[in-house]
């Protein structure tokens, strides 16, 4: 099957995993998952189909003969299918349905991003295993934090409307405020740890970290890790939530955004280097 034409099916299957998932939180959210519509499991099941194509597509895109073809939409592209598939198997455990109809669509953004300007940027050579290990650990790391990040949207829209006594529409849907502000802290937990590893392995395999062309992602990293290391301390000490943990998620969310992404569109798509 030609990658393109799997590529545009996962885009269209992505996007109707979205709303799928949208109808059920607008429309069905009073009905049990058997009831009305369709069930949870099944659509699962097809956001799998998007991912399981969305991986094809990604495989003959990054994985060339001379290496690892990680250029800025292919990066997006990757982040996403990343984000796609943590959120479908979370979504079996966890209340995180909401998440879905903000992801699966921005995941088919991704798709079609990639489709459109297809890109060649060899970063690293087939048989440098330990980079391409680090370069995989800072990506399930941004991607975690990737989730935090729409969590996070979500959870200031539910705070700001349950302080102004207006929590209709959307906001009904959501978990109550405790629960999403817990599985917040889980999400920013689990991504400090992967960024943990990937500080470590970037300091292991990379022969200086802070070498000009990444110096400011070495430096930005660290400071974001500091910022999420600070939050998870103050929800520890002193019980942080609302407005404060919400401030302090931002302020790591956009170090950590500018440390990869930033950097990657000044120097690949701006310079063009």
């Amino acid at each position: 099957m030609p990658y393109i034409f799997t590529s545009f099916l996962a885009c269209a299957i992505y996007a109707l995993t979205g709303y799928l998932f949208g109808r059920r939180l607008f429309h069905d959210r009073t009905k049990p998952f058997h009831e009305g519509g369709m069930t949870r499991g099944k659509i699962i099941a097809i956001g799998l189909i998007a991912v399981i194509l969305h991986a094809t597509s990604l495989y003959h895109n990054l994985v060339v003969h001379d290496g690892l073809n990680l250029g800025f939409f292919n990066a997006i592209s990757l982040i996403a299918w990343i984000m796609a598939l943590i959120l479908l198997f979370s979504i079996c455990t966890i209340p995180v349905e909401s998440l879905g109809v903000f992801i699966f669509p921005m995941t088919a953004i991704a798709v079609g991003l990639e489709m459109i300007f297809p890109e060649h940027h060899i970063i690293i050579t087939t048989h440098e295993i330990d980079l391409k290990l680090h370069i995989l650990i800072s990506i399930v790391a941004y991607s975690l934090f990737g989730l935090a990040a729409i969590h996070t949207l979500l959870l200031s829209l539910q705070e700001k409307h349950l302080r102004q006594k207006q929590p209709g529409g959307f906001i009904r849907s959501l978990p109550p405020l405790q629960t999403m502000e817990t599985l917040l802290f889980q999400m920013i937990a689990i991504g400090l740890v992967f960024l943990t590893i990937s500080l470590i392995t970037g300091a292991l395999f990379l022969e200086n970290i802070f070498e000009q062309h990444v110096a400011h992602k070495t430096i930005l990293s660290i400071i974001a890790w500091l910022v999420f290391a600070t939050l998870l301390w103050g929800r520890w000490q002193f019980g942080w939530r609302g407005k404060k943990a919400i401030r302090w998620t931002w302020a790591g969310l956009i170090v950590l955004m500018l440390a990869y992404l930033g950097s990657k569109w000044v120097a690949e798509i701006i310079l063009g280097h």
